[in-house]
């Protein structure tokens, strides 16, 4: 069986090079083949440039489709892992024409994996770990009350006065920052059309207490039913979110009024343009170590009393593995990659899993990728 393994771009090289130095069988596509070499051509001379019809001929029965490519691409190359009745994993979230490939996926027996990187990833397994400790803790009870945040952020490990930086194109973070969000808070739905309209301070909980800006990001009450939660449970908050250093909305300010008065194609074109700008300025130096911060909390209460309330805290930076954003959302990829080579995976489109085997075993791998990983237990503390 063969690990078809497609784009070697940052985030892609350390779970690439753990799958080919494990002994597996795989085949790197890229399209650009030089690059590919310079970043595992001291591990594998099977590169390839990448092209739909090509890698067709190639693909078995069994083998898995990974890709590291634009989103675009994910539907089309887990289309032909059905056809070719292959795996397929992938580090995007599930889009509804992902969603849509699920009832072929599973009559042709096979598993689409996707949402198994950093975030979307680490913090679903961490989300599934809190629950399922909650639910064993003697607590459970449908008429508690539910808050749940999940905050993510890469910032730099030592700060700018840009209080960001990036690790490859702005044009993608500044993307987001013109998307809506939806989660809930006190209760009630809270929709967002832009970011910073929810800002927030949040005390991370790690050795030593860290205050960083947080904000509600992309649409968080789908996770409710993927993390578990029932219909008629009283949540008083959900919230999916990003993590950024404090001082910087104040620092992006005039990012944001510049955002606000954008719109089509110039406002695309005049996008681009800030992207280059900022890429320029804020751009990551050769060998600078970025930073990585996840904390997903479960917080219950019944009649007003905490009954349950844990926090997964992680934090990560660049050393001389590499940087942490690459070695976070690729080595959970391969991960998933072996999980499906070895059925541990239903056929059908699925996230990060919630098996409780498999999630202890890859949060056990993660805490050799990441400097702290803990459980901080807010009332036995």
């Amino acid at each position: 069986m063969t690990i078809h393994w497609c784009g070697t771009g940052l985030s892609a090289i350390p779970g690439l090079r753990r799958l080919i130095e494990t002994g597996h069988d795989v085949t790197v596509w890229n399209r650009t083949p030089d690059k590919a070499r310079q970043a595992v051509g001291d591990l594998t001379a099977d590169i390839r440039a990448f092209g739909l019809d090509d890698l067709a001929q190639a693909t078995a029965r069994g083998d898995v489709i990974v890709s590291m490519l634009p989103a675009d691409w994910h539907v089309p190359l887990a289309e032909l892992a059905i056809a070719k009745g292959a795996g397929f994993v992938s580090s995007s979230y599930i889009a509804p024409e992902m969603r849509a490939l699920d009832v072929a996926a599973h009559d042709a027996g096979v598993a689409l994996v996707n949402e198994i990187g950093l975030d979307p990833g680490i913090d679903h397994l961490m989300a599934h770990w809190l629950m399922a400790d909650y639910h064993a803790s003697g607590a459970f009870d449908p008429e508690n009350e539910y808050e749940f945040t999940s905050y993510c952020g890469g910032v730099p490990k030592y700060p700018n006065a840009f209080r960001y930086k990036f690790s490859w194109s702005p044009l993608g973070v500044l993307k987001a920052l013109r998307a809506p969000s939806r989660s809930i808070r006190g209760h009630s739905e809270l929709m967002v059309r832009r970011p910073w309209d929810a800002l927030s301070s949040y005390v991370a909980p790690l050795p030593i207490p860290e205050k960083f800006e947080v904000y509600p990001n992309r649409d968080s009450l789908p996770f409710m039913r993927e993390y578990g939660f029932e219909p008629e449970w009283n949540v008083k908050e959900f919230v999916r979110g990003t993590l950024r250093l404090n001082g910087w909305a104040e620092a992006w300010a005039e990012v944001f009024r510049e955002i606000e008065t954008l719109d089509g194609p110039a406002g695309d074109a005049r996008l681009q343009e800030m992207s280059d700008q900022l890429w320029q300025e804020n751009a990551y130096d050769p060998a600078e170590p970025d930073r990585v911060v996840m904390c997903v909390t479960l917080n219950v209460a019944r009649e007003g009393a905490p009954v349950y309330h844990k926090t997964y805290v992680m934090d990560a930076w660049g050393d001389a593995r590499g940087t942490a954003m690459a070695r976070l959302v690729s080595v959970p990829v391969s991960l998933a990659v072996e999980a499906v080579l070895n059925h541990k995976i239903p056929p059908g489109v699925s996230a990060a899993p919630r098996d409780p085997r498999l999630v202890a075993r890859w949060l056990g791998s993660i805490d050799r990728l990441a400097q702290h990983l803990q459980v901080v237990d807010h009332i036995g503390a």
